[in-house]
């Protein structure tokens, strides 16, 4: 075993050329067997293995910069890295995060969680060098699929333009952005990978000084060889138009070629973007065969390839479902995903009504404003995104749907705490932002039926821009529809009032439940809608208790809690005193929801002992 000898970079650059295969091997074999166990993102990390390998036998990740973008391909980097015993953890509650954290290791440059970023940051980074003359590698390691996020090629623009040294490796693993097409391109890859070739160019610039671009024979001679490339390879100019050395495309799998070409790009003094091709789920059947299934996956069998704990109904499903039922009531239904089809539960709508189906790739801001459009003409849009990635199309929300009034429906996917990604997936911003916004209905189901109900509300019923947020999985205990007032008290009380939204309304019954067993009575209210919220909307649901406690999984600051108070004040119906239970502003780390809820004390304990601490004070 290679691997089990692996606990640095320094032990990967120390192999000999011939056991680099057998290394690869091995890890792939790790990565299905640690992942079978706890879950994660596997097709990508399967296809990276090759490339990391090279990354870490070129260049020095401790200086070097070494940016990810959205970071999940990063589980062979961490197991190079000195991190492999902790896998057992892997996106555990105090475990190994499935994302880079620089808090975790030196060799984690910057966190990611979201795409498209890495250009611009790996950029800043190079400027940043480049004003404290030090000297270091900065690279940005991103798949074809976050290069569909216009971020990147803003960062492309700026990064070339710049003339900074700086190396963007292009992972293609699904969409060729220069299609390898005939011999021509793959003869001039090979050409341009032989370690002779660019040491010849490194003599050859050599020849006119340091800065050879000052020299016109240096000049002629390079206008040259461009035209005769653009002539011969045309698909081969869009990264060099934008003023980077384009090298590749070059087999993701063909390490020996790998490292060569990553030295030349290391040695080239300037903007080079290099083109690699992988395969997505490289070297274990059921991941090669179906790539999408097992690009994040819960625990599954390693030999099958099955999950588990097969998935059962989720809220994804059911607001899938019921689009579709709606699409075949009213023609004018359309959907909309930034890359999550099977994720948001559109996949059936995509095959029910191909038509009326967009999926604008990873691109939330493209697919907030494009649903504008559609409302504008008539339409009725639905963006099925998850919370975490609509903070992407904050502008548009104002911008182009709420200044105009369109009536444009979110169904706001994995809002509140969403497990095991960690912070930069949770979503706990949505109903902060969503509610600031003028103009939006923010509606909150508790469970499927409402779900359905609240989903044809949006749709048909309510004037204006509507999100639907729900969480992920499943539903909890609370089963009863009770869509359709603002607010409902599901339980009397006369100590104090518990208000909860969506899938913790079945903490806030818990709670009561235990808060009853104390002697004390609490009265239980669910808000179905948080924004408008209007006191006279509610009547009824308060001014039975002196103690108002309102839980939620959102960051503190203008959460429901603080605006539902300010609003009884309004009314003269301030209570005595107000409990808060949210996040503050604190970032949930990964782990369960069940894990993190008990930690930020939103379970049913947390609540009832903050109760119960609450009138011992008093």
């Amino acid at each position: 075993m290679i691997l089990e000898n692996i606990h640095s970079p320094e032990d990967v650059k120390a192999l000999d050329n011939s056991q680099l295969p057998q290394l690869c091997g091995e890890l792939r074999e790790f990565l299905v067997e640690n992942v079978s166990q706890t879950g994660g993102h596997l097709a990508s990390n399967l296809g990276a293995v090759e490339l990391t390998v090279a990354i870490h036998r070129v260049f020095d990740t401790s200086r070097d910069r070494l940016v990810f973008d959205v970071g999940h391909q990063c589980y062979v980097h961490k197991a190079l890295t000195g991190r492999k015993e902790l896998f057992s953890t892997l996106r555990q509650f105090g475990g190994l995060s499935g994302f880079p954290k620089p808090y975790e290791s030196v060799h984690d440059a910057f966190i990611a969680g979201h795409a498209s970023n890495s250009v611009s940051v790996a950029l800043g980074m190079a400027r940043a060098r480049t004003l404290k003359q030090e000297d270091y590698s900065v690279l940005a390691l991103i798949g074809d699929g976050a290069l569909t996020g216009g971020l990147a090629y803003e960062g492309l623009n700026n990064a070339g333009a710049s003339g900074e040294p700086i190396i963007v490796i292009l992972n293609d693993n699904g969409m060729s952005i220069n299609p390898n097409v005939g011999a021509m391109p793959d003869h001039l890859s090979r050409l341009r990978s032989k370690p002779a070739y660019y040491h010849f160019k490194k003599w050859y610039r050599s020849l006119f000084g340091k800065q050879p671009e000052k020299n016109g024979l240096y000049r002629f001679n390079h206008q040259v060889k461009s035209f005769l490339k653009k002539s011969i390879w045309p698909r081969s100019t869009l990264f060099e138009d934008m003023g980077f050395t384009y090298l590749g495309p070059i087999d993701g799998h063909d390490l020996p070629r790998l490292c060569d070409m990553l030295q030349w790009a290391k040695e080239q003094g300037g903007p080079v973007l290099v083109h690699v091709h992988t395969v997505k789920g490289k070297g274990y059947s059921f991941a090669e065969q179906n790539p999408g299934k097992f690009h994040g996956i819960a625990p599954f069998d390693p030999v099958t390839g099955l999950l588990k704990k097969p998935g059962g109904e989720s809220f994804s499903s059911v607001f899938g479902k019921t689009l579709v039922d709606c699409a075949a009531q009213d023609s004018r239904v359309c959907a909309i995903t930034a890359a999550m089809a099977d994720g948001t539960g559109l996949g059936p709508f995509a095959k029910e009504f191909p038509d009326r189906f967009f999926d604008v790739a990873i691109a939330e801001g493209h697919g907030v404003s494009m649903a504008a459009g559609l409302a504008s003409q008539g339409m009725i849009p639905v963006f099925a995104v998850y919370s975490t990635f609509l903070q992407r199309g904050y502008d548009m929300l104002v911008h182009d749907v709420s200044l105009q009034n369109l009536h444009v429906v979110l169904g706001v996917d994995r809002a509140g705490l969403v497990g095991a990604d960690g912070e930069t997936h949770h979503g706990c911003f949505d109903s902060l932002f969503l509610c600031a916004i003028p103009g939006f209905t923010v509606l909150c189901p508790s469970n499927f039926a409402e779900l359905r109900t609240m989903s044809r509300q949006a749709l048909f019923d309510i004037p204006g821009p509507v999100a639907v947020r729900y969480p992920r999985g499943g539903e909890g205990a609370f089963r009863e529809n009770k869509a359709g007032p603002a607010a409902v008290c599901l339980r009397p009380g006369t100590d104090v009032t518990l208000v909860a939204c969506g899938i913790l309304i079945n903490n806030a019954l818990s709670a009561a439940e235990l808060l009853e067993k104390k002697g004390i009575s609490a009265e239980v209210v669910k808000l179905n809608r948080i924004s408008p919220l209007e006191i006279r909307d509610m009547e009824g649901c308060f001014g039975h208790t002196d103690t108002l406690l309102v839980v939620e999984d959102s960051f503190g600051a203008g959460c429901v809690g603080q605006r539902l108070a300010a609003k009884l004040a309004e009314r003269g119906m301030a209570p005595k005193k107000l409990i808060l239970r949210n996040l503050g502003k604190t970032y949930a780390p990964e782990g369960s929801v069940t894990e993190l809820e008990h930690s930020f004390g939103l379970d049913a304990e947390g609540i009832a002992k903050a109760v119960e601490e609450e009138r011992h004070e008093q």
